[in-house]
């Protein structure tokens, strides 16, 4: 007899000593897919990169998340018809890209009335942003936490925009949200719905004369290459939602529902803090790359909200009486 363990043995042996130098959980490790719109660079992006290095430490490698930031799979709106599907787990974009199927959310699109990211916060945090989830639910969503995207404000390559009407006539890039297209209308523009996908070289083309978007999507959408004007508006305060498929979340083990969950608070929590910052930041480098940037005098801006205060009942037809009187009401609250 050999003193030698055979070949087969030797295996064996090899393979148990593999299992138990394996890390705990990794033979059942799990990976969800989550895919943003977003760029890279964006505090989005990077808090959701925070957000997967937590929930695997939370988890100790059983739960991972594999990111695709800056429409890596596809469109906004691709990415909501896949998480509704479950070929995604998840996906942080704005919630105007869920208005077709949430119309609800319009509630919280209403033009100039979160002037800050406090007040849009206090509302989305209470029973405004209780009810949102519950209608999101209704539709294979869960909500599990809301990021800033922030004020939204117009570029062209047309004019400089001082004053409302200024903006007659312009061709205008809107997210799918008949909120924002019909706030564009009522102050003179020509609204155009598509997709964040397709708007660099829309207005590389000449297709839309503008767009709007926070400092910060501007600045890492690169816009500053096809746009010379641009305008503090700040029409609409938006936010980043992350959203999730709700039977895949619901059979997750208790344990990893904890896990993901508080993995998301915390890049909540870390994006809301850096926004602030990173709008700032990105004025100063549109601003460096060349951008004209008009500052409209508060009776300007008083002309907007004047022209567009016709859009909250209009709202109410699509979101609900009731929704849209809320956030009125929490937004005046102090």
């Amino acid at each position: 007899m050999s003193a030698f363990p055979s070949l087969k043995a030797a295996g064996a042996v090899a393979l148990a000593a593999a299992l138990l130098a394996a890390p705990l959980g990794a033979a059942s490790a799990e990976t969800l897919r989550i895919a943003g719109n977003f760029a890279a660079a964006h505090s989005s992006s990077k808090a959701m990169e925070g957000f997967a290095a937590d929930l695997k430490q939370r988890t100790n490698g059983a739960l991972e998340a594999d990111l695709f930031p800056g429409m890596q799979l596809g469109s906004a709106r691709e990415n909501v018809d896949a998480v509704r599907a479950g070929t995604i787990f998840g996906t942080w974009i704005g919630p105007g890209f869920l208005s077709r199927l949430v119309p609800e959310i319009e509630a919280v699109s209403l033009p100039f009335v979160f002037n800050d990211s406090a007040t849009a916060f206090r509302v989305i945090d209470g029973p405004v942003g209780d009810k949102l989830n519950e209608k999101m639910a209704d539709k294979g969503f869960l909500v599990l936490g809301w990021m800033e995207l922030g004020l939204r404000n117009v570029t062209n390559s047309k004019r400089p925009i001082s004053s409302a009407d200024d903006l007659k006539g312009l061709k205008l890039r809107m997210q799918p949200n008949e909120t924002h297209l019909a706030t564009f209308r009522a102050l003179g523009a020509s609204p155009i719905s598509m997709d964040v996908k397709e708007l660099y070289s829309a207005l590389q083309q000449g297709v839309v004369d503008g767009q709007e978007n926070p400092y910060s999507i501007i600045a890492a959408n690169r816009y500053f290459e096809v746009q010379k004007y641009l305008s503090n508006t700040g029409h609409f305060f938006d936010f980043i939602v992350v959203v999730v498929n709700k039977k895949q979340f619901d059979a997750l083990s208790p344990a990893n529902k904890a896990a993901l969950t508080a993995a998301v608070k915390g890049a909540v929590t870390a994006q809301r803090a850096a926004s602030a910052g990173e709008q700032a930041a990105a004025l100063k480098e549109l601003q460096a790359k060349g951008m004209e940037y008009t500052v409209l005098t508060p009776e300007a801006l008083a002309v907007f909200r004047e022209r567009t205060s016709g859009i909250v009942d209009e709202v109410k037809k699509r979101a609900g009486p009731e929704l849209v009187d809320l956030v009125l009401k929490e937004a005046k609250a102090q």
